[in-house]
């Protein structure tokens, strides 16, 4: 237990540091409001609680040995963030939001974890630099799970609440474009910079 500590530090450092699903939080809220990006939240949360069994039980290593795997995962994480940068740049202002815009589901955040390279390259290095509990290899790793999952969790609501929290700061409608537009903008480059690193 003696590695408790640098976890938890490493955890917030790797997880709450702008990324794919942060910096869509945080447009989610910015576009759409704190509410209606619970759901998307929530998707979050399963998909990166997917990822970490996919990482603990090895099934990654298995997958990337596949012949083309890596290219193909990589082409639909790249479509997914394109679609939902597009989405959340081209979304109204909150002020002209109606019923008629689609916001970001549960599934689409799901989705976007499962797709997402900075939550495999970052849970992998969590997964495998430390051991936290002696004994069965199930049991460190339930136990980095049950951490990195409060960790996860309080993060990606702070940043679901400061995207909202931008777009209630201003209700010029031209502001409220340009904070959407940004944050579609960072989104990208948060994949591409996750794919070079």
């Amino acid at each position: 237990m003696e590695g408790l500590f640098g976890f938890i530090l490493a955890g917030f450092a790797l997880l709450a540091s702008p990324g794919p699903a942060s910096l869509s939080l945080a447009a989610v809220g910015a576009a759409f409001g704190a509410r209606s990006g619970l759901s998307y939240l929530a998707g979050i949360m399963v998909g990166v609680f997917i990822v970490m069994g996919i990482i603990a039980t090895g099934v990654m290593g298995v997958m990337l040995a596949l012949p083309g795997a890596a290219p193909i995962l990589t082409t639909l994480a790249a479509i997914y963030i394109f679609f939902l940068a597009y989405r959340i740049a081209t979304a109204p202002p909150l002020t002209e939001t109606t019923n008629n815009v689609r916001k970001p589901s549960f599934i689409g955040g799901m989705f976007l974890n499962l797709v997402n390279p900075k939550a495999y390259a970052v849970l992998a290095a969590l997964f495998s630099g430390f051991v936290l509990m002696e004994g069965p290899l199930y049991v460190d790793a339930a136990f980095k799970i049950i951490i990195l999952l409060m960790i996860v969790g309080a993060s990606n609501t702070a940043w679901l609440f400061v995207g909202a929290a931008l777009n209630k700061f201003s209700q010029d409608p031209g502001v409220n474009r340009a904070i959407n537009v940004t944050f579609a903008i960072l989104l990208i480059a948060s994949v591409g910079f996750a794919l070079i690193f």
